[in-house]
């Protein structure tokens, strides 16, 4: 074999070795960041209501939220509560017609309270839906560089351990 067969092979073999042992880090890195997302969301202690979910809904009725799915799925709800509480205004919307009223509005200043408190919520429920997808991302990056890093180290291997040197 010669040098560069060597060379190439270690450096595969050092690499693929990085790659194996990085994978399983990563993918123990997304399982902790799911039980944290479990664990928050649990302690919220939301539940979808039994009955008055839109049909899209209807499947959560008397769940628990305590995933990204379902964060969304109830971030979701809260959306729709919000267009009908608002008649699909924003908390910028209302707080422009709050000001342009001269700000002294009660009716304006609980639905802009309502808009803000809602859109709040909905952002946080967001925020944990996209952390979930994240721990998709990494946990399947996780699988993919375990594979690489096992493959990598074989064909190190085989490089390494070619046929003998012929006289």
């Amino acid at each position: 074999m010669d040098g560069t067969h060597r060379r190439a092979g270690t450096l595969l073999g050092t690499v693929g070795a990085a790659l194996a042992v990085a994978g399983p880090v990563m993918l123990v890195r997304a399982r902790g960041g799911r039980k944290q997302i479990r664990t928050e969301l649990t302690a919220q202690k939301i539940t979808f209501p039994d009955r008055g979910l839109p049909a899209d809904l209807r499947a959560h009725a008397g769940h628990s939220v305590e995933t990204g799915p379902e964060a969304l799925a109830y971030a979701e709800f809260i959306k729709g509560n919000l267009v009908r509480a608002t008649g699909g205004r924003t908390y910028a919307e209302i707080t422009a017609e709050l000001h342009a009223a001269g700000g002294e509005d009660e009716q304006l200043s609980r639905l802009r309270q309502t808009a803000f408190m809602g859109q709040s919520l909905r952002a946080s429920l967001m925020s944990a839906y996209q952390a979930w997808q994240i721990t998709t991302l990494v946990a399947g990056l996780g699988a993919a560089l375990t594979g690489l890093g096992v493959a990598l180290v074989v064909t190190a291997d085989t490089l390494t351990s070619g046929p003998p040197n012929r006289p």
